[in-house]
């Protein structure tokens, strides 16, 4: 027996340090980020890689009025790209994963096999396609096209899909439909809350996927005043000249921030138990 515990405690060590070390790995990239959007551009070139921070912060802030880089409108419009983005996602694709797992219709296994065709089809095939479309309608220098073609995110549909296929019982849906409820009701008071964790998961991603978003919104909007935060950081090295590197890692730090913030919001919704709305039978 103190064998076997020994090499318990031994094993669990060697998982914890593992886990530490991945985490320091992890971690690291963003603190030395941080910390040159302290620095000067000299600095920088010299020691690439420094966990001191410096003192160029204001100097580093001073050249966003040079460049003409306006954080607070970028954060604004990244925001209402990514935050319109994700909730046409994450509720429209649960819908659809609902619509494949609660109801039986003909074509059921065809339309998911479309789906899965879908996916497989890179996203730059479309995109010459997709501006030419927008520009006929008139949508350039538009948050539209940016936000309504996530309602068709097939990844999504799969995920939700196959999370359903575990969790929902239709012992509810049935149950429901007995006590007079709308199939709209069901799906929107009974199965989204049960798919909280797969949908903070999935917001987690669509989130980051449109906030990082860089070659659409470029070809898309041309008026400097719809620019994203990923545009607005790629135009700090736009001099030939002379690039700020300083100030380039801080528009990058000041880009990653609300990502922070929107995982670390969702991750008790990942975190928590999968087993939501269960029956015993």
């Amino acid at each position: 027996m103190k064998n076997n515990n020994s090499t318990t405690y031994i094993f669990r060590a060697f998982v914890y340090i593992f886990c530490i070390i991945l985490g320091i790995m992890s971690i690291f990239p963003f603190v030395v980020m941080f910390m040159n959007a302290t620095r000067s551009t000299p600095e920088i070139q010299q020691v690439s890689i420094s966990l001191i921070p410096s003192t160029h912060l204001l100097r580093n802030l001073r050249v966003f009025d040079d460049k003409s880089f306006n954080a607070m409108a970028g954060f604004i419009n990244s925001m209402i790209i990514a935050i319109g983005a994700t909730a046409c996602a994450t509720y429209f694709s649960s819908l659809t994963a609902y619509g494949l797992v609660a109801y039986n219709w003909k074509l059921r296994n065809a339309f998911f096999t479309f789906i899965l065709i879908v996916i497989m089809i890179p996203a730059q095939v479309v995109n010459i396609g997709f501006y030419q479309f927008m520009w006929r309608m008139g949508l350039t220098n538009n948050y539209l096209p940016l936000i309504l073609p996530a309602i068709a995110s097939p990844a999504i549909v799969f995920f939700m899909r196959q999370y359903l296929l575990s969790t929902l019982s239709k012992e509810i849906i049935d149950s429901a439909r007995i006590d007079g409820a709308g199939e709209f009701r069901i799906f929107n008071t009974i199965v989204l809350p049960m798919m909280k964790p797969a949908i903070a998961t999935q917001a987690i991603f669509v989130f980051v996927a449109s906030w990082n978003n860089f070659f659409l919104p470029l070809i898309l909007l041309t008026d400097n005043r719809m620019y994203t935060m990923p545009i607005m950081v790629s135009l700090l090295r736009g001099d030939i000249y002379r690039t700020e590197l300083g100030s380039v890692y801080l528009g990058l730090s000041l880009t990653v921030l609300p990502l922070f913030v929107v995982y670390f919001s969702l991750s008790r919704y990942i975190i928590a138990g999968v087993q939501l709305g269960g029956v015993k039978e």
